[in-house]
């Protein structure tokens, strides 16, 4: 399985998973088969808000889940269309939210859960 971070630094499996997906200035993707891992730039990071190209933000390389701490309803539909499971990260490092989703413990997004905004009563689930 191929699973990306999004993260803010270039730390590998220590980065800390960020809490926006669009916005990440990275993606740590790591394929579980073979243990490997390489730090991805996002390829959409400067995008209008509410406008966020996901597939296009991983350089269109293929995934079979992200994991991260917020995302926006598009963004997620869009991975979901293209098959990819979207989950929710807990406050920690790739290496830790990596090892609660190789043991089945981290839950899918639901669209419900997903960030409407910043200002208030924007109902971030992160």
């Amino acid at each position: 399985m191929k699973a990306a971070f999004p993260t803010n630094s270039e730390n590998g499996l220590q980065s800390e998973v960020y809490n926006h997906f669009g916005s990440a200035a990275f993606f740590i993707l790591v394929d579980t088969d073979t243990q490997t891992h390489e730090v991805l730039e996002n390829k959409d990071k400067d995008h209008a808000h509410g406008q966020c190209q996901p597939l296009k933000a991983l350089g269109d390389i293929k995934t079979d889940a992200i994991v991260v701490g917020g995302i926006g309803k598009g963004a997620l539909n869009k991975l979901l269309a293209g098959g990819v499971k979207t989950y929710r990260a807990v406050e920690g490092t790739v290496q830790e939210n990596l090892d609660l989703l190789n043991g089945g413990k981290l839950s899918e997004f639901l669209p419900g859960q997903t960030c409407k905004g910043h200002a208030l009563g924007g109902g971030c689930a992160h």
